[in-house]
């Protein structure tokens, strides 16, 4: 797995590319420094899976946006990963566009 990170205006950009799993989640979660962040944004355009355990990470984002009245969205998911969000029923509690 891969992140690209950039923070501007209280907005932090996540692109993560490859895998999002077991292995590589706690390196996602390590991105999230959120001191000073209002807007999260994860672009999915280049992630090829994700497991149970990077759901976690996104829920742990998105309950800290909800904390302080931020907001997340999960950008350009594929066909694989948006099946995974719709199968667990996350495509409802996060903002997919």
């Amino acid at each position: 797995m891969q992140i690209e990170k950039k923070l501007e205006n209280g907005k932090l950009t996540l692109a993560v590319s490859g895998r999002l799993d077991t292995n590589t989640s706690p390196e996602l979660e390590g991105e999230l420094k959120l001191d000073g962040v209002s807007e999260i944004e994860f672009d999915f355009s280049a992630l090829e899976y994700i497991s149970s355990a990077g759901l976690r990470v996104l829920m742990t984002a998105q309950k800290a946006m909800m904390a302080c009245d931020g907001k997340m969205t999960v950008t350009h998911p594929n066909a694989t990963v948006k099946d995974v969000f719709d199968m667990t029923g996350m495509s409802s509690i996060f903002t997919i566009v």
